[in-house]
């Protein structure tokens, strides 16, 4: 038995429109969420043109000209914008009757390299049972036949499994959201032995290790601690009439354990080190969940990885910034401050969800809405931008 699909209804129109448009083929990225049951695709994405495209809107005719690592990059920009809960599913093809029998190649190649490029960046590692299958979408331009196959990205040899596409109106309409702000203080030493300071490379196994101690923490639904297993909704009053973009938020706190527990005792080590790096301030963190009796558990993990998720990120935004900036030469060892990007979220149409990207001080509404456009395919009003967080130096 094949997996299922729930597809938000939108995207069928969006993949339509695609397909007039851009000859002879034309790939991007599917955006939603697992559960064990089922999957939800609540946005597909084309791939942003690159600049010698960008004139004509013609793609190269053959795909075999596909440029794996320039779609691998879009997905990994993209699953930055992603809030907790939130994946990269997939991948489409749209392409003229003449390309279709080579579409199942490309799309089995896409799907592992975009799957390798994510894994690359996460601090975390997936659970045993989780649902591994990625989604292959071919669809022909003239025909508009649908053909869905999923591959398995744990295992390289997996070969394409059928699965049903399934368009459902109001889909993501009324989402459920976990919010928790979590007060960051993070002391990552830098070893007088390490190359260069790499300070990058310090500062990611200083994120490391403090990511493990977000996945060992507890964590407050309401006030409350649940039950891995039992239902987030229940004893919550279902919500009657419109639920049209009516999001119902959970409050989480996350309490951190202070010492681990004596099964994790180690012994200390001495380390000479030459000056140190430390991450302050509040993060506010966000997960969304489908609404079909989702566990608590599946809510959990979701806001563990946004907390995890977006801290990396922020710490990998800065590090692109200052190397735009300053060269990759700089090594100042004075002290220094640099103020992380704050984050930001913006709605999704006919959606409860909101996506997330973050900006510096100094940068504009104009640059954002750029971003979302260039990366998402979305164009966004500036008051429809909120900023989650306060500068915090």
């Amino acid at each position: 038995m094949g997996r299922t699909y729930f597809v938000e209804e939108a995207i069928g129109q969006y993949l339509s429109d695609l397909s007039t448009k851009l000859k002879p083929y034309v790939t991007g990225l599917l955006i939603g969420q697992c559960s064990p049951q089922r999957d939800y695709i609540i946005q597909a994405v084309r791939t942003p043109p690159k600049e010698e495209q960008k004139e004509d809107n013609i793609s190269p005719s053959k795909l075999a000209s596909i440029d794996e690592e320039w779609i691998a990059t879009h997905a990994s920009q993209v699953s930055r914008m992603l809030p907790g809960g939130l994946l990269v599913l997939g991948v489409f093809i749209i392409a003229t009757p003449e390309l279709s029998k080579d579409c199942q190649n490309a799309l089995r190649k896409l799907i592992f390299s975009v799957e390798k490029s994510l894994t690359k960046r996460r601090l975390w590692k997936p659970a045993e049972e989780e649902v591994s299958d990625r989604a292959a979408l071919q669809i022909c331009s003239a025909t508009r036949k649908v053909v869905c196959r999923t591959y398995d990205v744990q295992d390289t040899k997996s070969s394409p499994k059928p699965a049903d596409w399934k368009y459902q109106s109001a889909l993501s309409a009324s989402w459920l959201a976990l919010n928790c702000t979590v007060n960051v203080n993070i002391h990552i030493p830098l070893l007088a032995t390490s190359p260069n300071h790499d300070l990058e490379k310090n500062t990611k196994n200083g994120l490391n290790r403090w990511s493990k101690q977000i996945e060992d923490s507890v964590f407050l639904i309401n006030g409350q601690i649940k039950d891995d297993d039992a239902e987030l909704l229940e004893g919550q009053k279902k919500l009657r009439g419109n639920t049209q973009s009516s999001a119902q938020f959970s409050d989480v706190k996350v309490l951190t354990q202070l010492s681990q527990g004596s099964s994790h005792r180690s012994t200390a080590t001495v380390q000479v080190c030459s000056g140190s790096i430390n991450l302050k301030g509040a993060v506010k963190c966000r997960a969304y969940v489908h609404n079909n009796k989702p566990k608590v558990k599946e809510a959990i993990q979701a806001l563990k990885r946004d907390i995890i998720n977006t801290l990396s990120d922020r710490c990998e935004i800065l590090f692109e910034d200052l190397i735009i900036n300053e060269g990759p030469h700089k090594k100042s060892f004075e002290r220094e401050y640099h103020v992380l990007p704050q984050r930001l979220f913006v709605p999704v149409a006919g959606s409860s969800v909101m996506l997330s990207d973050y900006k510096f001080g100094d940068e504009a509404t104009g640059e954002i809405q750029e971003r979302f456009v260039e990366m998402l395919d979305q164009s966004v009003q500036a008051e429809d931008i909120h900023i989650a967080e306060e500068i915090n130096t």
